[in-house]
């Protein structure tokens, strides 16, 4: 995911923490996908938009980001992991960040009887389960037995090697948000990807603009030092995508 302009390195991090990647050198247009959420169709059409972007804009070098949140709620999650761990023709280089949900996936996987609450009907964890095929009621009653041979090994390494952000000149691309005022080398994964107060009232607090999902509302979420792009599709069918630029950031 490199170009000849631009180079990824990874942020040094205490023990047991997710990767954190900077962007050095010459950055390309960026185009960050808010939270799919299991909806397939819509992040093939979020896609299909993003090329005729760059197309339009002459080509040049442009960066896929999406911003966590792969899976739960919508109906398609596997189908979803299954295009993002393929490789792909059409140009674009593309980074996936972890989000509170593929966190939470990938713990229940390695301990289910710890992790039951994702499958209660807040989370959405069992619409997960189904679309591997898998019943979840099967799964309570033999306590996830067998499921870490169920979901595709390209999957399970997909999940594990999320980073938890990306930094990009005066833009941080994470799932959540930060904790504010707290210096990136010492955010905890947790407030990264799972952060609401008092990121969404008081912004970074530091001198980067963020974008992230996690939060969902009806319109894109702007605000001082923030940019809020989740637009929930699971239910409204509405998946955002912010292209960041040396112009500025605008919606495609």
């Amino acid at each position: 995911m490199q170009s000849s302009s631009y180079r990824l390195v990874e942020i040094p991090v205490r023990h047991r923490a997710r990767r954190r990647l900077r962007l050095e050198g010459p950055p390309p247009a960026i185009y960050a996908v808010g939270d799919v959420h299991g909806c397939y169709d819509q992040l093939v059409a979020a896609e299909a938009r993003i090329r005729q972007d760059v197309a339009r804009r002459s080509g040049g070098a442009a960066l896929v980001v999406y911003l966590g949140d792969y899976v739960d709620r919508g109906p398609q999650s596997a189908a979803v992991l299954d295009h993002l761990t393929k490789p792909h023709d059409d140009g674009l280089a593309r980074i996936a960040l972890c989000g509170n949900h593929d966190d939470t996936f990938l713990n229940f996987l390695e301990d289910p009887a710890g992790s039951m609450y994702w499958l209660g009907p807040n989370f959405g964890g069992a619409v997960t389960l189904q679309s591997y095929g898998i019943d979840p009621e099967e799964v309570l009653w033999r306590e996830g037995a067998g499921l870490m041979r169920t979901v595709p090994q390209a999957h399970l390494a997909f999940l594990a090697a999320l980073p938890v952000f990306l930094h990009v000149g005066n833009y941080l691309f994470v799932h959540a948000g930060v904790r504010p005022a707290i210096a990136l080398e010492d955010q905890e994964d947790e407030d990264l990807i799972w952060i609401r107060e008092p990121f969404l009232t008081d912004g970074p607090g530091l001198p980067l603009i963020v974008v992230h999902g996690h939060t969902p509302s009806a319109e894109p979420d702007l605000a001082p030092g923030r940019i809020g792009i989740d637009t929930g599709c699971f239910a409204t069918g509405r998946l955002t995508v912010l292209r960041v630029d040396g112009t500025g950031a605008r919606f495609v």
